[in-house]
């Protein structure tokens, strides 16, 4: 049980974990620090009687931070609706590759990139319900026992169960095939050269003919509002963007994990793009240009 100085001390290093849960529940930094702050003002608020009685404070602040979770997410549909254009999750450099000045302790720092964070595994987890999305995350990928799960969503072990298989089989839906690393970079990288050199004709080659491109500009720059379907129209997309703007740099950058690109104006990150690769070409792309979401990239 200990002091409450020692819970206190236990909560702190209990952060790391709590920024990485939330984030793959609201794929937003912003929300997912927001939520983490408020699950521990509420422990902060405890009387120190009540600290000492909580034998595990990771595991309470677990069960807050993710019913906070669950209670944003469901505000979060109404806001999305309401969003101008896709809502994209926010994309993750990596730690490497941050805007320079950024401080240790921004919850970009914090983050574990893994299979998880990924753009296409995010955008399924979108797809979800707020309780699908919970039970997943927290089981599958972190690894709670449905019993710890069923506090947060109160329900029984057993719904909780059901909503991870639910949800389990969206993910197995949505899946593509396994890409080597390898491969996928490569693919990017002759992306990035075929859309500087804005050969449409590379570009379509190296796009699947059914790929879809989705753009998050969140009304606040110019961009497409609706997903582009087709690699066709998707590469006479990227080169008008590359005549409407001359001197755009483009860098290959970990985006969530995986090989992406960074488009870069004037020394200014203008966009940044995630892609899935299967079969050698680009079947998904997610363009990230609403600057507020652009914040860990800046430098």
């Amino acid at each position: 049980m200990g002091t409450a100085g020692t819970s206190t001390d236990a909560t702190v290093g209990e952060r790391r974990q709590l920024i990485n849960v939330a984030y793959r529940l609201l794929g937003s930094l912003a929300e997912a620090e927001d939520a983490v702050q408020e699950a521990y003002a509420r422990w902060y608020a405890l009387p120190r009687s009540r600290q000492d009685e909580i034998v595990s404070p990771g595991a309470w602040l677990t069960t807050v931070t993710g019913r906070i979770c669950l209670d944003a997410l469901g505000s979060a549909r109404a806001r999305r609706e309401r969003y101008v254009g896709a809502w994209l999750p926010d994309p993750l450099p990596a730690h490497a590759e941050r805007g320079h000045g950024q401080g240790g302790g921004d919850p970009a720092d914090q983050m574990v990139l893994d299979e998880s964070v990924t753009m296409a595994f995010l955008v399924v987890l979108e797809s979800m319900t707020p309780a699908e999305r919970v039970a997943f995350v927290l089981h599958d990928v972190f690894r709670y026992p449905f019993a710890d799960i069923a506090g947060i969503l109160r329900r029984t072990p057993a719904a909780c169960k059901q909503l991870a298989a639910s949800a389990r089989r969206r993910v197995r839906g949505a899946r593509a095939p396994e890409t080597p690393a390898a491969v996928r970079a490569d693919v990017v990288r002759q992306v990035k050269e075929a859309w500087q050199t804005k050969d449409i004709a590379a570009l379509v080659d190296l796009l699947d003919p059914a790929a879809v491109m989705t753009a998050d500009g969140g009304g606040m720059v110019g961009t497409a509002l609706r997903p582009i379907e087709g690699g066709g129209r998707i590469a006479q997309y990227m080169t008008a963007i590359a005549d409407r703007a001359p001197g755009l740099e483009l860098l290959e950058r970990s985006v969530n994990g995986v090989p992406g690109l960074v488009a870069r104006r004037d020394g200014a990150v203008m966009t940044v793009a995630a892609f899935d690769v299967a079969d050698g070409r680009v079947t998904r792309i997610w363009a990230v240009r609403n600057p507020e979401k652009l914040g860990p990239w800046v430098g």
